[in-house]
C-alpha cells in the first residue's frame, strides 16, 4: 500500500517536472523571439541598409555573369563564322577537285568538311544556349534592378521618416505644457498690469483732483472769490436773520 502511494507520488512530480521543463522552454524560445524582433525593430534601418548593400553587390555579380556569358557567346560566334569560312572554301576546292577527277583530293576535302560541320553544329548549339542564358540573366538583371531602386526609394523615405522622428523627438515631453503654463502666466502679469496702470491713472486724477481743491481753498480764503466753506459768522448771520 505504502510503495503504491509512492509510486503514484512520484509519478505525479515526473509530470509535473516535464511540464514545468516544457513551460520554461517555451517561456526562453518566447523571449528569445522576443529579444530579437525588439533588436530588429530597433536596428531596422541600419539593417535595412545593410540588406541594400549585400542586394546590390548581387545585382553588380549578375551584371558580372551577364557579361561573363555575353564574351562566351561573341567567341563562339566568331568560331562559328570562321568555321563556315573554312567549310564554304573547302566545298569551292572539293568541287574543283571532282571536275579535275582528283577523287582522292575530294575524298579528303569531304572528311575535311564532315569534321568542320560537327564543330559548326557544336558551336551554333552552344550559341544558341548562350543566347537563351544571356536573356535570361537580362531579364532576371532588370527585375533586380528596378527592386533595388525601389527598395532604395522606399529606404529613403524611412530616412526622411526618421529625422522627422528625431526632431520631434527633440522636444521633452512637458515642453507644451510648460509652454501653456508660461502663457497663463504671461497673461496674469499682463492683466495685473493693466490694473495697476488703471489704479495709477486714477490716483493722478485724484492727486489733480486735490491739487486743484487745495489751491481753490487757498485762493478763497485769500478773499478772491466766492468762498469754499461756509463761515460760522455767516451762518450765525444767516440765522438772525430768519429769527427777526
Amino acid at each position: 500500500m505504502f510503495t503504491d502511494r509512492y509510486i503514484e507520488i512520484m509519478n505525479n512530480v515526473h509530470i509535473m517536472e516535464e511540464q514545468m521543463f516544457k513551460i520554461l522552454t517555451t517561456l526562453v524560445r518566447g523571449r528569445s523571439h522576443d529579444a530579437i524582433d525588439a533588436l530588429t525593430d530597433a536596428n531596422a534601418l541600419a539593417i535595412l541598409r545593410q540588406q541594400l548593400r549585400d542586394a546590390a553587390a548581387g545585382v553588380e555579380a549578375t551584371k558580372r555573369s551577364v557579361a561573363v556569358v555575353m564574351a562566351y557567346s561573341a567567341r563562339e560566334k566568331r568560331n562559328a563564322e570562321k568555321l563556315a569560312e573554312q567549310i564554304a572554301d573547302l566545298e569551292t576546292r572539293a568541287i574543283a577537285a571532282i571536275q579535275q577527277d582528283r577523287e582522292d583530293l575530294a575524298t579528303e576535302a569531304a572528311a575535311a568538311i564532315a569534321e568542320l560541320e560537327a564543330e559548326k553544329a557544336a558551336a551554333d548549339k552552344a550559341n544558341a544556349h548562350y543566347d537563351s542564358e544571356t536573356r535570361r540573366l537580362r531579364e532576371q538583371l532588370s527585375l533586380s534592378e528596378q527592386r533595388l531602386r525601389a527598395l532604395q526609394r522606399g529606404k529613403q523615405l524611412a530616412d526622411a521618416a526618421q529625422r522627422t522622428h528625431r526632431l520631434r523627438g527633440t522636444l521633452p515631453n512637458g515642453v507644451m505644457a510648460s509652454l501653456r503654463e508660461a502663457e497663463e502666466t504671461l497673461e496674469r502679469l499682463q492683466t495685473r498690469h493693466g490694473h495697476a496702470d488703471d489704479v495709477e491713472l486714477a490716483m493722478n486724477e485724484l492727486n489733480s483732483a486735490t491739487n486743484a481743491g487745495t489751491i481753490a481753498a487757498r485762493l478763497a480764503a485769500a478773499g478772491m472769490g466766492a468762498p469754499l466753506k461756509t463761515d460760522a459768522a455767516l451762518v450765525l448771520e444767516r440765522l438772525r436773520g430768519q429769527a427777526a
